[in-house]
C-alpha cells in the first residue's frame, strides 16, 4: 500500500518505537498526526517531521476520535500505528505471606487498560473511519500495526500485568485481521525485544546497563533501535500480503525468568 500523500496515526508517537515509526513514514510522504500525552515532545518531533501533534489518553476514547478525525481531515487516513503503553513489575504474591503484599490489583487494571483495552478502542475507532475511504488499485482501504513485545511469549518474573497485556494483543491479531478483511483493512502486530528506548534511563549508567542487557541477545549482541523497529512497520503497513500476523523483532532473544 502507498502512504505518500496519504494520513498516518500513531499513538505513544512522542518517544521511543512511536517516534522512530513517525519519522519513517514522513520520510515515507505521510503526514503523521503523532498522539502521545507527552506534549513537548510531542509537538517537538510533529514541527521536525512536518506532522501535528494530537494529545491523547488511550484509556479516554473522546481523545481517541478527535485524533482520528484530525487526522482524516489531514489526508485520506490509511495507517494506524499503535505503539502508547506502560510497563509494570511486581511479582504476584509477596515474600511475607500476607494479602496487602499481593500484586497491586489496580496496576493490573491500569497497564491492561493502556496497553489492551486502549489499543483496541484506537483500532476500532480508526478502522471505522478507514473503511469510509474509497479502496486504492488493490482494493487496500489502510493497514494497521500494534505494537506488542516479547514479553506476550517470554514473560519474566514481575511481567504478570506487562505479559498479559501484550499478549492479549497477540490474541487479538487475526480475528481482529478478520474482522477487517471485509473492508479492506490489513493488522498486523510487532513483537519487540529489548530495545534502546527512554524506558531504561531510570539507570545510574544507562548506557552501561544497556550494554549488559544487550549481551543477552543472541545477535547482534545490543540492544535494537527504533529504526529498526519501525523498518518492519512500515513492511507491515506497505506490503499487501502482510495480513493476521506477529513478528518477533528481537535479535533472537528468548528472555529468561528473570
Amino acid at each position: 500500500m502507498e502512504i505518500a500523500g496519504t494520513s498516518a496515526l500513531v499513538t505513544g508517537g512522542a518517544s521511543g518505537i512511536g517516534a522512530g515509526v513517525a519519522r519513517a513514514l514522513a520520510a515515507r510522504g505521510a503526514t503523521v498526526v503523532v498522539a502521545d500525552l507527552q506534549a513537548e515532545k510531542g509537538e517537538a518531533l510533529a514541527a521536525e517531521i512536518g506532522g501535528v501533534f494530537a494529545r491523547v489518553d488511550v484509556t479516554d476514547s473522546a481523545s481517541i476520535r478527535a485524533a482520528v478525525e484530525q487526522a482524516a481531515a489531514l489526508g485520506p487516513l490509511r495507517a494506524l500505528v499503535c505503539s502508547a503503553g506502560i510497563g509494570w513489575a511486581q511479582r504476584t504474591i509477596g515474600r511475607d505471606g500476607e494479602f496487602d503484599s499481593a500484586h497491586d490489583l489496580e496496576a493490573f487494571r491500569r497497564v491492561v487498560a493502556i496497553n489492551l483495552v486502549g489499543t483496541f478502542d484506537t483500532v476500532r475507532l480508526a478502522a471505522t473511519a478507514m473503511s469510509r475511504l474509497e479502496p486504492t488499485e488493490s482494493g487496500e482501504r489502510g493497514a494497521i500495526v500494534n505494537i506488542a513485545s516479547v514479553a506476550a511469549f517470554d514473560g519474566q518474573i514481575g511481567q504478570a500485568a506487562y505479559a498479559a497485556s501484550k499478549g492479549g494483543l497477540v490474541g487479538l491479531t487475526l480475528p481482529v485481521a478478520r474482522d477487517l478483511a471485509a473492508a479492506g483493512i490489513r493488522l498486523t502486530t510487532v513483537a519487540p525485544g529489548l530495545v534502546d528506548t527512554p524506558i531504561y534511563d531510570f539507570a545510574e549508567d544507562a548506557e552501561e546497563f544497556k550494554a549488559k542487557l544487550g549481551e543477552s541477545v543472541l545477535f547482534p549482541r545490543r540492544l535494537g533501535r527504533p529504526e529498526e523497529l519501525a523498518s518492519m512497520v512500515v513492511e507491515c503497513l506497505t506490503n499487501p500480503y502482510m495480513n493476521g500476523e506477529v513478528v518477533r523483532v528481537d535479535g533472537g532473544i528468548r528472555m529468561p525468568p528473570k
